[in-house]
């Protein structure tokens, strides 16, 4: 265990030093002053534009910092045979790949914590400006959306290091989580889509069969989007927000077992 939080510690303040992580709050602050720019060109509506551009930066910022840190934290031990150092030491790989990861999360949950923070100062400037009785916004179902998007990245750092664990090379963990990033966002859409009785639709079985694999297999991301419900003030509900927890925990400690699992049965140049 100790060794575990020593790996997470290090790992946390190698990203928190990483120049792309200066540089993509950077971009993300910019982008939340453009948009106390852009909701002025709103004639209504203006708290729910502001909020859903707010999030979607974050969301967006986030993403880019778990892909451009999470990719190298593996493959820079190995290419630099680092790793040999941490694995001669009592530590197991399995004990190397859950600290890589929680780091990771830590690097995350302080991250949205400072964008998440400063994202709602375009939403409280736009909604002082632009009083509108109507609205219904809350700040209660932006928090959750926040923290949701922390669970997102998380789940996404699960799946980097779950790659990083079986390739050698930064560039194909890369490409393959985005894969996986790209086919699990719209996820829902496409089982709504497959679950639809449409006159005159026909789905192969074969197809049906595929679709209900990558469904299942590959995580739904877009659960964790809850953008929508947050610029409109759409409460949501305690069940939605229980079983989706339990859904992001047990993906997430399947993913990261399975990298732990793997890298136990590695073998190193």
């Amino acid at each position: 265990m100790n060794g575990i939080i020593s790996l997470a510690n290090i790992t946390f303040k190698e990203g928190i030093r990483n120049r792309a992580l200066f540089g993509i709050f950077i971009m993300a602050l910019l982008a939340f002053a453009l948009t106390v720019i852009l909701t002025s060109l709103f004639m209504k509506d203006i708290v729910r534009v502001a909020a859903s551009l707010s999030l979607t930066t974050i969301s967006f910022s986030g993403l880019l910092m778990v892909i451009f840190i999470g990719t190298n934290l593996v493959s820079k031990d190995i290419d630099k045979r680092t790793i040999y150092m941490v694995i001669s030491r009592p530590i197991s790989r399995a004990e190397y790949i859950v600290g890589k990861f929680v780091g990771l999360c830590f690097l995350i949950i302080a991250s949205i914590t400072f964008l998440g923070i400063v994202s709602s100062l375009p939403v409280l400037i736009t909604g002082l400006n632009y009083h509108n009785p109507q609205n219904i916004f809350s700040w209660g179902v932006y928090i959750t959306a926040l923290i949701f998007i922390a669970m997102k990245l998380m789940l996404i750092a699960g799946v980097i290091i779950f790659w990083s664990s079986i390739t050698s090379t930064s560039f194909i963990s890369l490409v393959l989580t985005i894969a996986v990033y790209i086919i699990g966002s719209p996820n829902e859409v496409v089982k709504g889509f497959l679950d639809m009785k449409m006159e005159g639709m026909n789905i192969s079985p074969l197809m049906s069969a595929v679709i209900k694999i990558v469904y299942y297999v590959f995580p739904n991301l877009s659960a964790f989007d809850l953008k929508i419900q947050a610029a409109n003030g759409i409460s949501i509900s305690a069940g939605y927000i229980a079983w989706t927890s339990v859904y992001w925990l047990f993906y997430t400690a399947i993913i990261v077992s399975a990298g732990a699992l793997v890298m136990e049965r590695r073998e190193f140049p």
